[in-house]
């Protein structure tokens, strides 16, 4: 819960020098009107309303948003900030449905983002707008998963109520196999088509949380120098990956890891918790060995990455 407060703080603070960087960035351009409005808008709610000017700067795609508009505006191309203008109104968090699920007195509180902009950076084909029987789906289907998470993993399920804020609905592949994204400049949101097991539902919110913690982290603290042209062997993918895209697949599959280890633990996973469980403590520790013998990690990440690999190298108890 601390550290996820932290990366929150860190991504409060990054998405308002985004914010007055776009002032200068439009100077001289139709864009400088628009970007001057919003900045002192969000000035005067933070002064009103701390805490809605905090929803509205953690709103999942500002940081999408603003990274396009400033790489636009710094190559001479037209920024189209019209989803800007509405920023202080809040309007697709108003619009997003919201899911409220309790176990055991842990609440969780989660908006389903079936519109809006910026939401095509998870990069997978979004489900249309949600019908009222298919938001009472993804509602049951949630509940069921919560209940998963916080009796048998309540570290997880404490830091995914403290960070997660937002799910976009994705359709699944067209083979019928589920698909679900992290996006790295969408702090607090993740996406995923609807399984039927509240397990892997519950496995995914773990696993998905882990890249935007991350990616968080990495906003603040550096692990590995300047993507450089070496690739690297991802157990888990048929194509080499750079040392950054290692590293996030690495950590998610941290959770992975430790997902299966406590299912096994409790006995009540069967032989898919011990296969599972096999398979990615062998993935993961051998991904974490190639990036500590891949000289791209800084200090912080040769330490990272070697306390990571001390944790999933953590056997469940042989009972």
């Amino acid at each position: 819960m601390r550290a996820v407060n932290l990366l929150r703080g860190g991504q409060l603070s990054k998405r308002m020098l985004m914010l007055r960087a776009l002032r200068p960035a439009a100077d001289g351009r139709p864009e400088k009107s628009t970007a001057e409005a919003a900045y002192r808008g969000l000035v005067d709610l933070n002064r009103r309303d701390r805490a809605a000017w905090c929803e509205v700067m953690l709103y999942p795609y500002l940081d999408e948003g603003l990274t396009r508009a400033l790489t636009a505006l710094e190559h001479g191309l037209p920024a189209d900030l019209r989803w800007l203008e509405q920023l202080p109104a809040d309007p697709d968090l108003r619009a997003w449905h919201r899911v409220e699920a309790d176990c055991d007195g842990m609440p969780l509180e989660l908006r389903l983002a079936d519109q809006g902009p910026f939401r095509e950076a998870h990069g997978h084909e979004l489900a249309a707008p949600l019908t009222v029987e298919r938001q009472q789906e993804w509602t049951q289907a949630l509940d069921a998963a919560w209940t998963v998470l916080v009796r048998r993993h309540p570290w997880h399920a404490e830091t995914i109520a403290a960070g997660l804020t937002t799910l976009v609905p994705l359709l699944p592949n067209p083979d019928g196999t589920e698909v679900s994204s992290a996006a790295r400049r969408a702090f607090g949101a993740i996406a995923a088509s609807l399984p039927d097991d509240p397990v892997l539902l519950a496995l995914t919110l773990v696993h998905e949380f882990m890249h935007v913690q991350l990616g968080a982290l990495l906003d603040l603290l550096p692990l590995h120098g300047p993507p450089t042209s070496a690739r690297y062997h991802a157990p888990w993918r048929p194509d080499p990956r750079p040392a950054g895209a290692l590293l996030q697949g690495t950590y998610a599959h941290l959770g992975v890891t430790d997902f299966w280890r406590t299912e096994l633990t409790a006995g009540t996973g069967g032989e898919r918790a011990r296969r599972e469980y096999d398979t990615w403590r062998e993935h993961t520790e051998t991904a974490a060995g190639t990036l500590l013998e891949s000289g791209e990690l800084l200090p912080a990440g040769q330490e990272f990455v070697t306390e990571l690999r001390e944790a999933v190298r953590r056997r469940p108890p042989s009972a």
